[in-house]
């Protein structure tokens, strides 16, 4: 797995690494690691979607798992409706694709990572994964615990997201 040269951009409280961004093209992933996830930053303005994950018990950018037989864009624009109940105005905008070291094996994968703004304000239902969700401009303090790779990789898209 490709790595950024020195420290790692971000390191979760669990021993998690994120170790690379790459923001190369959608349709060249990186082939060094699985590529298992897609992530979405979702922007309202200035303030980036963020959900709390009732099983991690913290606050991420919304995404998961790409199923067999779907791209990783398919997963993102999927996960982020079924989390949020959102929907991007248009469509997402590939970001890179992020590289992670995961605890407690030392695991390589990467994430992909799309970006767009909100077609607009929806009511949010909790469900059985997400316990709520909320617009956040870095500055405010979250109830619970922040996953800090997810800041991070937000805060790489804030300046394309416009």
């Amino acid at each position: 797995m490709s790595t950024s040269q020195g420290p790692p951009l971000a390191v979760d409280d669990r021993g998690n690494a994120l170790t690379s961004f790459s923001s190369g093209t959608e349709e060249a992933p990186p082939l060094d690691a699985p590529l298992p996830f897609s992530l979405v930053a979702l922007w309202h303005g200035d303030r980036v979607l963020m959900v709390f994950d009732r099983f991690r018990q913290s606050w991420e950018l919304p995404g998961g798992r790409i199923d067999p037989g779907e791209s990783p864009r398919r997963a993102a624009a999927r996960e982020l409706l079924e989390e949020t109940g959102h929907a991007p105005a248009g469509r997402l905008r590939f970001a890179g694709y992020a590289g992670f070291t995961l605890a407690p094996d030392r695991r390589a994968e990467y994430g992909a990572l799309f970006t767009g703004h909100s077609a607009g304000l929806r009511e949010f239902e909790p469900n059985d994964e997400i316990a709520a969700i909320r617009w956040w401009d870095f500055q405010e303090t979250l109830p619970g615990r922040v996953q800090p790779l997810d800041v991070h990789l937000a805060r790489l898209t804030c300046f394309t997201s416009s």
